[in-house]
């Protein structure tokens, strides 16, 4: 049976904050945390799939989807700053025990749940949320550090092509063997929220307090080695941003963690949402309680 989805809006340190939510509240939590450029809208089909047995939560970051979009001098746009909005929706929303799917940007923001309280965490799903040096391909990557360590219009020009139609639309069908697969809605709806006067600066701030989140890597070792959290990377292994080098790290700290490659890009739910699920729900299966 297909639960229905309620889209609802929380108020949390004076910001709207957009969330999609499923399932029967009493069920164990499970919390979606998307990535750049997109929103919680990147969830519309895997949400169906999992409320059955679970309670789906699945925010729009601050600055994304249809949460708010405050300037950069009412807000700061750190990722600290994201996960302590994070927090504060789930304090609301009396969530605190919960498995998480990361993705992209939504990891760091989970990994700064976790080390706020590691015992909220009950397992974590990575699809190509990364937590380890090893992950990064540094054709991507080196311009985008290069900016964050010396920003000016010389180091910025380049990042700013992240920003753009050519290179959302490429970020969803890179990798992917059949394209046909990916909606181009997706780019689309991304591409549309990018777009946004002001938007750009926003995205732009992000990119340079990026390092804060590899600074943090020890810490998230760490973590994962007091805690031995079970862990599920279900990776798409052609992902250019994201290498799968970065899925098989886990295993460094996580010996136990189960690392799942599929033939895919960086938003490999487009084209591989049934494997993706059916792992999702192997593992939580065994874990959540």
């Amino acid at each position: 049976m297909t639960l229905p989805v309620h889209y609802r809006t929380a108020t949390v340190n004076g910001l709207d904050v957009f969330y999609r939510e499923a399932g029967n509240p009493q069920a164990p939590a499970l919390v979606l945390l998307h990535g750049f450029p997109t929103s919680s809208h990147m969830f519309r089909n895997l949400i169906p799939a999992l409320s059955d047995r679970y309670r789906i939560i699945a925010p729009d970051h601050i600055g994304f989807g249809q949460s708010a979009m405050p300037g950069l001098d009412e807000f700061p746009y750190t990722f600290a700053a994201l996960t302590e909005i994070t927090s504060g929706l789930l304090d609301q929303l009396n969530v605190n025990r919960f498995a998480m799917y990361v993705q992209d940007y939504g990891a760091p923001i989970g990994w700064g749940l976790a080390l706020r309280d590691p015992q909220c965490v009950t397992a974590i799903v990575s699809q190509n949320g990364n937590a380890y040096s090893d992950g990064f391909v540094k054709t991507f990557w080196d311009g985008l550090f290069a900016y964050a360590q010396s920003p000016s219009p010389e180091t910025e020009a380049p990042v700013r092509a992240a920003l753009t139609a050519e290179i959302t639309r490429w970020q969803y069908v890179n990798g992917v063997a059949d394209t046909s697969l990916v909606s181009p809605d997706n780019w689309v709806h991304d591409q549309a929220l990018l777009d946004r006067p002001g938007n750009d600066v926003i995205q732009l701030k992000l990119f340079r307090d990026y390092p804060t989140n590899v600074d943090l890597y020890p810490a998230v070792h760490q973590y994962f080695r007091e805690s031995q959290v079970p862990l599920l990377a279900v990776w798409g292994a052609n992902d250019e941003i994201f290498g799968p080098d970065g899925a098989r790290a886990f295993q460094r700290d996580l010996p136990k963690a189960e690392i799942h490659l599929v033939e895919s890009g960086h938003f490999a739910l487009e084209s591989h949402l049934e494997i993706i699920a059916e792992h999702i729900r192997d593992f939580l299966g065994r874990i959540v309680v």
